[in-house]
């Protein structure tokens, strides 16, 4: 709350443990790992922007951004980081988000329709997904610090989330 108040932190943060086996070849009935997500109160599922805590032996991590946003949503965050590409640059340069964060997600292979093949930042405007990691050790989850390192984690990653939600309309 003292990040943005209009992330929500409530029992449906949680995912569920269980797996949907239906169509995968892996019939394992539990998840390896615990799972959270903090999504924005305009948001009515994870495509919205928001926080997320993965816990996992060896592999845990606190994530922000927007994972497969709906086309509409995709298209102004491609629209916003065009038109407003020092916004975009700050954020990604900043030092400190350069060095604590991994950009991660999915990409096209040849640049959305409508922009620009030679913007500077048609790299970026290619991505699918807008999400920036942040590596939690496996001490810092077993340590009795957890919270701070995962809202530090956080505040690493609000400035992503601010200019998503700029991008979509939604307050921060």
């Amino acid at each position: 709350k003292k990040i943005s108040p209009h992330f929500a932190t409530n029992a449906k943060s949680m995912f569920r443990i269980h797996r949907d086996v239906r169509f995968s070849k892996d019939k394992r009935p539990y998840k390896t790992h615990a799972a959270a997500h903090f999504r924005h109160e305009a948001g009515k599922d994870v495509h919205a922007p928001g926080f997320y805590l993965h816990i996992e032996p060896g592999s845990a991590f606190v994530g922000g951004g927007v994972w497969q946003p709906g086309s509409e949503a995709l298209q102004r965050i491609r629209e916003h980081i065009a038109t407003n590409p020092r916004a975009w640059k700050r954020i990604i340069d900043d030092p400190a988000f350069a060095r604590g964060t991994e950009l991660h997600g999915s990409s096209l292979k040849r640049p959305p329709r409508g922009f620009d093949p030679d913007h500077p930042l048609i790299e970026d405007l290619k991505r699918k997904d807008f999400i920036a990691l942040v590596p939690l050790k496996d001490s810092d989850v077993l340590s009795k610090d957890i919270v701070a390192h995962v809202a530090r984690a956080c505040r690493l990653v609000a400035p992503l989330n601010r200019l998503l939600c700029e991008a979509v309309g939604a307050p921060f």
